[in-house]
């Protein structure tokens, strides 16, 4: 899929941000469909699809905490958040909702593409050793790199995009010790600008979804002081 048919929901009840974000976005060839609250925003989605959601935390009507909540009910669209600039409670709730991830104000325009650009690069890969691969099981947990789906003891568990890309980044190489950012590489595109400690939010997410007990995981492991690592087979 090229830049010119990924479609982009844009997500700020400012005119002027708007604008300034929209611009850059079509200068490279993507089609930006924008809304002003989040009433609109879910309209929008509701009535067309989109590759990505860039949503403002602050909306009028629907907060953007919601619009991620039900966004992420029924799709696994990627989406990025803005945040206020030191408000760590946003930028934690954002990604417990299922936010993939998030940009902090103010932010260059430079760091906004680049982010922008990135996840749309890694969604739309598929990785060679991906297209018929065997799934790969280990104590109950199935995950299928080649449809994108995994399952614990035969149900399905419904991951974000993100979520099963780092998951898929371990599942590559079971018992490798991967550092945060590195799996932030390969999950996301690059790691730039990121906070590493993004990805023990989502590594907690995953563990709640696919560990019999999340608070004695024995599938995705700790390296202390390093990253993380899947169980080998």
């Amino acid at each position: 899929m090229s830049s010119q048919s990924q479609r982009i929901l844009l997500v700020d009840d400012e005119q002027s941000v708007q604008t300034l974000l929209s611009y850059p976005l079509r200068s490279d060839g993507y089609d930006v469909v924008c809304a002003l609250d989040g009433e609109e925003a879910l309209r929008r989605f509701g009535e067309s699809s989109f590759d990505l959601v860039v949503l403002d935390v602050m909306l009028p009507h629907v907060d953007g905490f919601e619009v991620c909540r039900q966004l992420r009910a029924r799709s696994g669209v990627p989406i990025i958040m803005l945040t206020a600039r030191d408000d760590e409670f946003d930028k934690v709730l954002g990604l417990e909702l299922g936010a993939d991830d998030y940009i902090t104000k103010p932010f260059s325009i430079r760091e906004f593409r680049s982010r922008v650009k990135a996840m749309l690069r890694r969604a739309e890969m598929v990785p060679a050793d991906d297209r018929g691969p065997a799934p790969i099981e280990v104590a109950g947990l199935r995950i299928d790199l080649a449809r994108r789906t995994v399952q614990r003891d035969g149900e399905p568990v419904q991951l974000t995009y993100v979520e099963f890309e780092m998951l898929a980044v371990l599942a590559r190489s079971p018992g490798r010790v991967f550092g945060r950012s590195m799996i932030l590489e390969h999950a996301m595109g690059d790691a730039e600008y990121r906070d590493p400690r993004t990805v023990d939010v989502h590594v907690r997410h995953l563990r709640e979804k696919i560990e019999r007990d999340p608070h004695s995981p024995r599938l995705i492991l700790t390296a202390r002081g390093v990253g993380y690592f899947l169980q080998e087979p």
